[in-house]
């Protein structure tokens, strides 16, 4: 009998030691690392290969923690039902979790959240790069118009009115919103 371990049983030891570390530890040990753990002709599921709460990155092929936070809908969703509920700063807080930031949408309501607690320059710098990624967004054009009129430019809303009505007509919600702030009345949200 020889003393120790053959070099191929090591190798294997380690290799299912290590497809075990990572799933618990969340230590990615590479594709090699998955290979070995698996049976031969195995191919498993992407939980399966790294085990309950991990999913396989593949790009990485490293086991990566599924995530518990929301995604960037989710949260989209209950910061712009924050923001048309008056809670500006906590629907910032939410805005501030979306991992797209170059989204045109998180950045129009970012842009309304900032306008409404009376950060204009702010305001106004978001709904512009938001247009600059979707120069159609009908929201962008009816908050950047309703902006224009707190400051008095008029005619620089009704730019924007004149594009919604290009964009969707006059009934929708937006061109009337706008409509309404540019002839002095009062704002419903």
């Amino acid at each position: 009998m020889t003393q120790g371990f053959s070099s191929l049983a090591r190798i294997g030891i380690a290799a299912a030691v290590m497809a075990f570390a990572a799933p618990v530890t969340g230590i990615g040990f590479g594709s090699a690392a998955l290979a070995a753990s698996q049976p031969s002709g195995s191919s498993g599921s992407d939980t399966t290969k790294c085990g309950s709460g991990y999913t396989l990155n593949k790009k990485t092929q490293k086991c990566d923690k599924t995530s518990s936070i929301a995604p960037d809908t989710q949260l989209y969703d209950k910061g712009r039902a924050l923001a048309l509920a008056g809670k500006y700063d906590d629907a910032l807080a939410v805005f501030a979790q979306i991992k797209n930031q170059d989204d045109a949408k998180v950045l129009t309501m970012i842009g309304y959240s900032k306008r409404k607690l009376g950060d204009m320059d702010s305001g106004m710098a978001y709904y512009t790069k938001a247009l600059a990624l979707e120069p159609d967004n009908l929201y962008t054009h009816e908050y950047l118009g309703e902006l224009y009129v707190e400051l008095g430019n008029v005619n620089e809303a009704k730019v924007h009115l004149a594009k919604l009505e290009t964009l969707c007509g006059t009934t929708c919600e937006q061109y009337q919103d706008l409509s309404k702030a540019i002839a002095g009345e009062p704002e419903v949200n």
